[in-house]
């Protein structure tokens, strides 16, 4: 009996947000795992299916056992938030398959199912801050070194790129994100715009628009389902939006109504 292993972003965590592909992997898979809270998100799609929850810290158990189970036969969908190949699951698996030799032509079947990742779904909720070049970072140290984050995190500002800043705090992990906002002002205007989601499209969701200088002032809004995004030299917010400008208005008169190809 021939198993397959899907590597499953389910979005955000609400159902319109997840894609096709997701569902019907999903579908097919008489087994689910995933970590506890992920696996809840799909709670409603896997009656009747063996599926195996874990904890946040056991990355590596929940790839193994994929494999394992995919190998006795099993359709095995691993559940993620988000893409599965952003900070998810799917680098892991690959790691661990690599290190067994595995053939990607002739052995276990692996797909990856790609969702909407958190820079996606939070962009989408205040308005067009993505526009220009920007880059994503993760605060998280418990697997890269602090020292080699802060190199990103001086290249990222010095470049003026918009950053999205994944895992910013935990209630263990706080001078991550002080440091970064010192380090982002070495770079940028104290009022450069900054926004904080928390939870998005989910029931918990809030949304936090302020600025470089004030972003402490929030640091009960940052946690493990928080997204932070800092503009860039021409980041600016309009009601409640944060605009990151393409660069048409240079080029164009964004005022005109009229098309003149459609002139009788």
């Amino acid at each position: 009996m021939v198993g397959k292993l899907f590597i499953v972003g389910v979005g955000p965590g609400h159902h319109d947000h997840m894609t096709f592909g997701a569902k019907k992997a999903i579908e097919e898979s008489d087994t689910i795992v995933g970590y506890e809270t992920y696996v809840n998100l799909v709670q409603d799609l896997i009656d009747g299916k063996n599926v195996y929850r874990y904890a946040m810290t056991q990355e590596v158990e929940r790839a193994q056992q994929c494999i394992e189970l995919a190998k006795e036969g099993k359709i095995v969908s691993l559940v993620s938030s988000g893409d599965p190949g952003i900070y998810g699951m799917a680098g892991l698996i690959y790691e661990t398959l690599a290190e067994q030799d595995w053939d990607p032509k002739s052995g276990l079947q692996v797909e990856i199912i790609p969702g909407v990742s958190a820079l996606n779904s939070c962009a989408s909720i205040i308005g067009s801050p993505l526009m220009t070049d920007f880059a994503v970072l993760s605060m998280s140290d418990l697997l890269v070194p602090w020292e080699i984050i802060v190199k990103r995190v001086e290249a990222a500002a010095q470049g003026d790129f918009v950053i999205v800043i994944y895992n910013p705090a935990s209630k263990k992990r706080i001078h991550q994100i002080q440091d970064t906002i010192k380090i982002l002002l070495k770079y940028r205007k104290p009022s450069t715009p900054i926004a904080i989601i928390k939870g998005a499209y989910r029931e918990s969701q809030s949304v936090v628009l302020t600025d470089l200088e004030n972003m402490e002032n929030y640091a009960d809004k940052l946690g493990m389902i928080s997204t932070v995004i800092v503009g860039n030299s021409s980041t600016y917010n309009y009601k409640d939006l944060m605009i990151n400008p393409r660069g048409y208005k240079s080029k164009y008169n964004l005022q005109e109504q009229t098309n003149p190809k459609l002139k009788v």
